[in-house]
């Protein structure tokens, strides 16, 4: 395989194992950068859901890398064969860094389908089985910067046998082996860069094999998968990463899988992962709700004893929801179906900068909700996906200023504020 052009240039690690850096040298060209911890671009078959190419470029500070699976695409492999100039320029997304993974991270995905040779994908017309063959093949007509090697992923039910586990490594790292060797025949796939998925529920030692084994290949990132919310605990999931990292190269970097939601990304941050699929304010619009949380910090002393109060209201009341359940409304967002919003005037954030947030009001959302408006879509996608992305600038801030566990006790504090409409900035 060819040399990799990306190079990861940490400027921060701290003691906990969180890195703050820089990934540079990204697509063909190696043009693109993209900081870290931060977040992909999530979209359906290359678009951001409900939004326009010229509405999503009106947003700031995208990120420079674009997210595509492969259950979605899979289905229109004739058309995307026929056409021979790849994804980008079928669907337009030029000034971008194209990555390729197997299954859409916002969408369940039915369990025992995978063998020994096959896994599969579900597209609107049904389920779809892929050999590495027809795996590779898709990828040589989809022609991405990145693309997720070919794994075995059905290892995070509860009742998941450690035999069972141990077969989806193997079958794995037999992939990956695979996906190899067939890039290194392939003159499409030349420069493109090939990202090890590390599998092993929730069994330490098939976890750790899982990493030293994938990390001996020529690959050019680390997919850490099976730790999607709600398959494994929290403080499990972050002692699993903790101990898979000290297996990787610190060049690098470790993508996780199926993890969006704020206080899970600090945590795993914290442990050491460095990008996060960006899909958790495409399930909060889909529910019909903004998201409102706070990631400002401050050193205002008179902020800092009301935001202490709000955090101990909170945890007295039960008020932060920690479920595990992937598609159920968090305490991080309002739902702005709710008839409580009806009469009430003021930005979905105060002091967003949003277009949305500047142009209207939470009973204008409540009414566009209610009557099943498309502009509803479009409107909560732009303000959930800017409050999101600046979450991230927030931690990166953080990092840089050693402050996460002020961040931490921040971005835990929004539930008191939201029916009074009233925002800690």
């Amino acid at each position: 395989m060819a040399a990799s052009k990306m190079k990861l240039e940490l400027s921060r690690v701290l003691q906990g194992g969180s890195r703050l850096g820089v990934l540079k040298g990204l697509g063909k060209t190696g043009q693109h950068s993209l900081e870290v911890p931060g977040c992909l671009l999530y979209t359906h078959c290359g678009t951001v859901p409900h939004l326009t190419q010229e509405t999503l470029h009106s947003l700031d500070k995208l990120p420079s890398v674009t997210q595509v699976t492969l259950s979605h695409l899979a289905e229109h492999q004739e058309v995307l064969e026929e056409f021979k100039e790849g994804f980008k320029n079928f669907s337009g997304l030029h000034d971008t860094v194209l990555y390729c993974s197997l299954h859409d991270p916002a969408t369940p995905c039915p369990t025992g389908y995978t063998t020994n040779k096959t896994v599969s994908v579900w597209g609107s017309g049904g389920r779809i089985e892929l050999t590495v063959a027809k795996y590779m093949a898709l990828q040589r007509h989809v022609q991405p910067d990145w693309y997720l090697s070919m794994a075995d992923g059905e290892t995070w039910q509860d009742n998941t046998s450690r035999k069972r586990v141990r077969k989806a490594v193997d079958r794995s790292l037999a992939h990956l082996d695979e996906c190899l060797r067939v890039q290194q025949a392939s003159q499409e796939l030349q420069g493109v860069e090939l990202w090890g998925a590390v599998q092993g529920g929730d069994i330490l030692e098939e976890r750790l094999h899982s990493a030293r084994e994938t990390a001996k290949r020529p690959v050019a990132g680390f997919c850490l998968d099976g730790l999607q919310t709600g398959c494994v605990d929290m403080a499990l999931r972050s002692q699993l990463i903790t101990a898979v990292i000290k297996e990787l190269p610190e060049d690098k970097p470790r993508l996780l899988q199926g993890v969006g939601r704020p206080d899970e990304v600090l945590v795993c941050a914290e442990a050491g992962v460095d990008l996060f699929e960006g899909f958790f304010p495409f399930q909060v619009t889909e529910r019909g709700c903004a998201l409102c949380f706070g990631f400002e910090t401050t050193t205002d002393p008179e902020s800092a004893v009301l935001e202490e109060k709000l955090v101990g209201e909170q945890q007295q009341n039960g008020d932060h929801n920690t479920s595990e359940g992937p598609t159920q409304m968090t305490s991080f967002e309002m739902d702005l179906k709710d008839k409580r919003y009806r009469d009430d005037f003021g930005p979905l954030v105060e002091g967003c900068g949003c277009y949305c947030c500047q142009n209207h009001q939470r009973a204008y959302l409540h009414h566009l909700l209610v009557t099943n408006e498309l502009l509803a879509g479009v409107l909560l996608t732009i303000h959930n996906m800017a409050h999101y992305l600046g979450f991230f600038r927030a931690l990166r801030g953080a990092l840089a200023r050693n402050e996460l566990d002020l961040l931490k006790r921040r971005v835990l504090a929004p539930t008191r504020t939201k029916a009074s409409g009233t925002q800690i900035r």
